[in-house]
């Protein structure tokens, strides 16, 4: 089995970390899963935030961090998911985490790492890592799945970067 691709992206903005987050939003169909990783305040809200914008969700987006899960109407429904304040997978199955992953449409999960055995192994991990510079942030999409590599591709297509492996 070959290794899992990587797309690398620099951010040198939250509005380009933002600009993102649309370009793969407006790729996602039903059923996607976008796992989201990085320590606090390196820009998954943000991401989702665009990400909200390129699957048409008109109303604003925030951290659910204290309602776990908040539910968005775009093109296909908008599953976003804080599991920070979770202490695993057993949390997780108690607000019924199953049923956003994969179901009828896109979830959008930040600290996954806090329900890691309930993840689909179907996904898009986007790790926000923090630069040299405030605003600067290092975008690495890792797909795991047929569909999450068609993805990275065509955002690599997009933007004109190509995942390494």
């Amino acid at each position: 089995m070959s290794a899992a691709p990587v797309l690398d992206m620099v951010s040198h903005s939250p509005d380009e970390t933002r600009r993102v987050g649309a370009l793969l939003g407006a790729l996602l169909a039903t059923g996607d899963v976008l796992l989201l990783e990085g320590r606090l305040g390196a820009g998954k809200t943000v991401f989702a935030q665009g990400v909200a914008i390129g699957l048409g969700v008109a109303d604003p987006v925030t951290s659910p961090t204290f309602t776990l899960i908040h539910e968005h109407a775009g093109r296909v429904p908008m599953y976003h998911v804080d599991l920070y304040r979770l202490a695993g997978d057993t949390d997780a199955a108690l607000i019924g985490l199953q049923e956003y992953l994969g179901g009828n449409g896109v979830a959008v999960v930040e600290w996954p790492e806090r329900a890691a055995g309930l993840m689909p192994p179907e996904h898009l991990r986007i790790v926000l890592l923090p630069g040299e510079e405030d605003d600067t942030r290092l975008i690495r999409l890792t797909a795991a799945g047929n569909r999450p590599r068609e993805l990275q591709g065509a955002l690599a297509r997009g933007t004109g970067l190509r995942p390494t492996v």
